[in-house]
């Protein structure tokens, strides 16, 4: 048998098909690749019609206050079953009851996202109380903001356990509901750090890009589930939002600079779910500028950043 296919692989005719069929293969990525691109610049111009989630049940981690508080209105108020859940238990039920007395229906529950263990029962409870989750926003988070060295232990893993641990916990209890319903929206909150370093971010950048590294290859994997499931996901890259976590910012240009209204941020981030886009950020042209900026130097984004000054000083 060793020697048959010697043999064969030696064959003109097996050679010249194998060429062929290299080629064949090459020239169908170069059109697919021509239309994506095509596709890309037209949806620039024409974005894709926003999707109706008036049916959806909506789960929204770290409700209540902030993006979390925003995203639950207006969520609410374009139909959806709105799912608060924060560990503060009071500004939640606050959330709740807003949406409420605003015409919306919303359910509250106490939540941990640090506790996998809570994740798996409250999930559990939503399914039977409320219903399958269609849409998670993963939007729970915290920030610590000052040097590494001076970023103690118990700062380091509350980070990671909340901004991406929970990530884990959550989309395990959830994702197999989505994948049988044959509908799912997963929309995660990275940052501009989850693009670009900062300092006094270290640890907090950290989470961020594993948040960018979850949904990208996530997404890989359900592609290539051959039951090819209606789940989508959507990564958020926010400039700092006026939500009381970026303390001290600072920024050489404040008119251009400025910081993100909360409300504004929350409905960026459902109009980009509801079209389906897989990455968005706060606002639109920081994401373009970031990805033109990579073709170039590392040290170029350096100069950039230190034309721009902005960041954050330390809250110590």
């Amino acid at each position: 048998m060793p020697q048959q296919d010697n043999a064969g692989a030696a064959n003109p005719g097996v050679q010249l098909y194998n060429v062929l069929l290299i080629l064949v293969d090459l020239a169908v990525f170069w059109i697919k690749a021509a239309v994506n691109i095509v596709m890309s610049i037209v949806h620039l111009v024409v974005p894709p019609e926003p999707e109706d989630v008036s049916r959806d049940v909506v789960l929204i981690t770290g409700a209540g206050h902030g993006m979390g508080k925003c995203l639950a209105l207006q969520y609410a108020a374009l139909g959806s079953t709105v799912v608060c859940a924060d560990i503060n238990e009071k500004s939640n039920a606050e959330t709740v009851a807003e949406v409420k007395r605003l015409g919306g229906t919303a359910f509250g529950f106490g939540l941990d996202v640090t506790n996998r263990q809570q994740i798996i029962d409250v999930t559990k409870q939503i399914k039977e109380k409320v219903g399958v989750v269609t849409i998670l926003v993963n939007n729970a988070g915290i920030m610590p903001t000052h040097p590494l060295l001076q970023q103690t232990e118990a700062e380091i893993r509350k980070t990671f356990e909340i901004n991406v641990m929970a990530h884990f916990w959550l989309i395990q209890s959830l994702l197999p509901d989505m994948i049988a319903k044959n509908r799912g929206r997963i929309v995660a909150l990275s940052s501009i750090a989850g693009l670009v370093g900062f300092k006094n971010l270290v640890p907090y950048c950290g989470t961020k890009y594993a948040v960018r590294g979850i949904m990208e290859s996530l997404s890989e994997e359900l592609r290539a589930d051959p039951r090819k499931p209606d789940v989508r996901f959507t990564s958020i890259y926010p400039y700092m939002v006026d939500t009381g976590l970026c303390k001290r910012p600072h920024t050489r240009f404040p008119s251009m600079m400025k910081m993100v209204k909360p409300e504004e941020a929350a409905a960026a981030i459902i109009d980009a779910q509801r079209r389906g886009l897989v990455e968005a950020s706060i606002p639109k042209y920081l994401l373009y500028l970031n990805t033109f900026m990579r073709n170039f130097p590392l040290k170029n984004g350096q100069l950039l950043g230190d034309f721009l000054d902005t960041g954050l000083n330390s809250d110590l």
